[in-house]
């Protein structure tokens, strides 16, 4: 399992074609590696959660270019792609206190699943992680 702690930024975009292209755009001109994306819409707007690769004052560039946006840091988990890897995460993270405030992640081939998991306290949940 490896465990590192990236950044996520909350992104607050309308709910219109083009919306999300023109955020894509933006971290692909500025050289940044998007690591997982995910989005919740209601109504007229939308919430798109994107994990990002590499240090960086990514919230100056958002707010350049009239994004609104709220930075947290995130846990990147890396395990093998196979049945109960979540489970283990999901259990260690739980005896220890730390509560999940958002996950997802994604796998490929059945090699390596990367979650993305935000919590309340980062430094008692990557100790936990790294006990396994």
């Amino acid at each position: 399992m490896k465990v590192s702690v990236i950044t996520q930024y909350s992104i607050f975009l309308p709910n219109r074609p083009g919306a999300l292209a023109d955020l894509a755009q933006l971290f692909a001109e500025a050289g940044v590696n998007m690591v997982g994306i995910a989005s919740e819409v209601r109504d007229d707007s939308g919430l798109v959660r994107v994990a990002l690769e590499g240090a960086g004052d990514h919230s100056a560039v958002l707010s350049k270019a009239g994004f609104a946006s709220v930075e947290t840091r995130l846990l990147s988990v890396e395990v093998d792609d196979k049945p109960g890897a979540l489970a283990v995460i999901t259990r260690k993270l739980a005896d220890a206190g730390v509560n999940i405030t958002t996950v997802y992640g994604t796998a490929f081939g059945h090699q390596v699943s990367r979650i993305l998991i935000a919590v309340d306290q980062i430094a008692p949940a990557v100790k936990a992680l790294g006990d396994a």
